[in-house]
C-alpha cells in the first residue's frame, strides 16, 4: 500500500544580513525577498512554478497543497 500522500509543503523563512530567505523542507525550492511578505509571495510562485506540469502523486503530494510556513527568529531581550 503506498504512503498518504502530503496535503502541505513545509518551508522556512529566516532573516538574512539584508533580505529574508525561504526555503522548501519536501522540494527543492528556494527563494528570497526584501520584506517577508515579499518572500512569501516570491515563495508562493516558486513553489507553483515547480510543481507546474509535474506528477504530484510520484512526488508524494496531493493536488493542491497548502503551504506552511516556519520563521525562524532570535527571542528578543526583555528589559527588566
Amino acid at each position: 500500500m503506498e504512503g498518504a500522500l502530503q496535503h502541505t509543503i513545509k518551508a522556512f523563512i529566516k532573516k538574512g544580513e539584508k533580505y529574508y530567505f525561504a526555503e522548501c523542507l519536501e522540494i527543492p525550492v528556494v527563494t528570497q525577498g526584501k520584506s517577508i511578505d515579499e518572500t512569501v509571495s516570491n515563495l508562493k510562485e516558486a513553489v507553483t512554478l515547480h510543481l507546474e506540469g509535474e506528477n504530484l502523486e510520484e512526488l508524494g503530494i496531493a493536488p493542491n497543497p497548502t503551504l506552511l510556513i516556519t520563521m525562524e527568529t532570535e527571542p528578543t531581550a526583555s528589559v527588566a
